[in-house]
């Protein structure tokens, strides 16, 4: 059987980078090599990614995010003709960058099917950071929602993780015949109450009372000046409780500065993060610049009740006071009440544990992959006829 080709461009595919890059490589471990050929073209990464065909784009960091690279293909010299070697019949593009219109470019000039899977809501990141320069906040979002309608109404398939997402899409001008939901997948192998030890908590705080926790890259998008004030009220109403930050990025030293006396635990791997999970009590995420909202799935199958904003994809995640709470997104009176309202009312922290643990149970990874695999198996089998061969 003649293997379907997929050149794969990301600017980023290192696994334990953010949320975006351990999707794609809950895909790339499941590739089903039989059927399957990949090249994979990305800035940030390995030399050579696992044992697949790989090209490294030369990239530049980012000024005002230094934990991040964009791709510059008009560097990488030989691209087109190692592309033109590979002949794909797929191309996925992660992100619309640089690299990603490059090669939305080729697909198009070489009549190859795309699809992509929507990782980042980058509109969502504008008030954020340009919170100094209020009257560009408009037109920027203008311009990057037109790039993006243009972008995305270019491919031929694109992966949407939540029925929120995709509505505020079809708003933004982008066609819902492209657009199919595909959540995000939970190990809940790995992320489990099984993985609960009170012991190791109890080493970081030095003490027994509740933990709160709160896990994401250390980014003004995620609504940190929202958390700075939970914890601020938190201890302003002498609720007893420890405050635990897991993730690190550009914000951290202004979260430590407003934030003293929490716990800044850094960026943890899986098995860690898994045990901090399961260890602590309510589990805080103020974010509304999610498209899925991984942190708050991985929390739930770990057996912990989640306090949420009510905007992005993450609220999908959340049925309102039958699951979880969710709360106005900046408003932290609701989240210090709904935090006061769990640790007082244990009859409905074990209802929000067991709801939660049921509906992470339902996102299967394997299931994801093959509906993944599938679709692009599909499509290189119906259009890779109508490709322009070098």
């Amino acid at each position: 059987m003649q293997k379907v080709k997929v050149a794969f461009f990301a600017e980023i595919l290192l696994e334990e980078k953010d949320g975006a890059s351990r999707t794609m490589f809950q895909l790339i471990r499941r590739i089903p090599q039989q059927q399957f050929e990949f090249l994979f073209v990305y800035g940030d990464g390995p030399k050579q990614l696992l044992n697949y065909s790989s090209v490294k784009v030369p990239a530049l960091t980012i000024p005002n995010n230094k934990n991040y690279t964009l791709s510059i293909p008009v560097l990488a010299r030989q691209l087109k003709k190692q592309l033109d070697a590979f002949n794909p019949d797929i191309v996925h593009i992660a992100t619309p960058s640089f690299l990603g219109h490059f090669a939305l470019k080729y697909a198009r000039e070489q009549h190859i099917p795309v699809v992509s899977i929507y990782h980042t809501h980058f509109v969502s990141y504008i008030d954020y950071y340009c919170k100094h320069l209020p009257f560009l906040v408009r037109p920027i979002k203008k311009y990057l929602t037109s790039k993006s309608r243009k972008f995305y109404n270019r491919c031929d398939f694109i992966y949407i993780p939540s029925k929120s997402i995709k509505t505020e899409l079809i708003n933004q001008g982008i066609h819902s015949s492209k657009m199919q939901i595909w959540e995000r997948g939970i190990d809940c192998k790995l992320f489990n109450p099984t993985k609960r030890d009170p012991n190791l908590l109890r080493e970081i705080t030095g003490n027994d009372l509740p933990n709160i926790l709160f896990a994401s890259r250390l980014v003004w998008e995620k609504n940190l000046k929202t958390l700075f004030r939970i914890y601020q009220l938190i201890k302003l109403n002498a609720i007893a409780c420890n405050f635990i930050v897991v993730g690190d990025g550009i914000a951290r030293k202004s979260c430590e500065r407003e934030m003293k006396g929490a716990f800044f635990l850094g960026q943890l791997n899986h098995e860690k993060l898994a045990t901090i999970y399961a260890s602590s009590t309510i589990f805080v995420f103020p974010s509304i610049s999610e498209t899925y909202g991984n942190v708050v799935a991985e929390a739930m199958a770990s057996g912990l009740p989640c306090i949420i904003a009510a905007a992005g994809g993450s609220k999908d995640l959340i049925e309102h006071a039958i699951d979880g709470f969710s709360c106005t997104p900046d408003k932290e009176n609701e989240y210090v009440a709904r935090i006061r309202t769990l640790l007082e009312n244990k009859t409905l922290y074990s209802k929000f544990q067991v709801l939660g643990l049921e509906k992470s149970k339902k996102l299967n990874w394997d299931t994801l992959a093959n509906t993944y695999f599938t679709d692009i198996a599909n499509l290189g089998n119906i259009l890779p006829t109508h490709k322009v061969t070098s």
